[in-house]
């Protein structure tokens, strides 16, 4: 790790703790040339998982698109770097899970909106609006009955 102030391509770790997520590490670090202190965050990394899309193409699992598809999802919600931080692992948690090399782009989207149902509502709508491409106002009157019955245990509201 080189230096961010001199470049210096040696650095000492003098501490590492387990971050606020649980699913990271954040590590202090020592420039041994400037003495110049820093702090790193490792995570974990899905490596080498294909998806394949609607159409049949294959291509490399890029967390930058699920980053941008929770971000436009939660624009403008409560929800903190730790908050997002959590249900970004979560999310590849469930893909790791799988033990799979390919998985389709379906089944990335139905465990995202999983995860999302879990921690903010309003976004989850947004995001099954987009993925399961809602046509009218009655899909998105069809989902929100669907999550008030499954969150007051199946006593059904309509909405008028």
């Amino acid at each position: 790790m080189k230096c961010p102030v001199c470049y210096h391509k040696d650095t000492q770790v003098i501490d590492s703790r387990i971050a606020t997520d649980g699913l990271s590490i954040r590590r202090r670090r020592r420039c041994l040339k400037c003495n110049f202190r820093f702090s790193t965050s490792e995570e974990m990394e899905i490596m080498d998982l294909m998806v394949v899309k609607r159409d049949g193409r294959r291509e490399y699992y890029k967390r930058d698109k699920i980053i941008s598809g929770l971000k436009k999802a939660l624009e403008k919600r409560p929800i903190t770097d730790d908050q997002f931080k959590k249900l970004l692992n979560s999310i590849e948690l469930e893909l790791q899970r799988l033990k799979k090399n390919e998985v389709t782009s379906q089944q990335i989207g139905q465990i995202i909106m999983k995860c999302l149902k879990k921690v903010d509502q309003v976004a989850y709508i947004r995001y099954a609006s987009v993925y399961e491409s809602f046509k009218d106002a009655q899909d998105f009157k069809k989902e929100l009955n669907n999550l008030l019955k499954n969150k007051i245990g199946n006593k059904k509201i309509n909405l008028k």
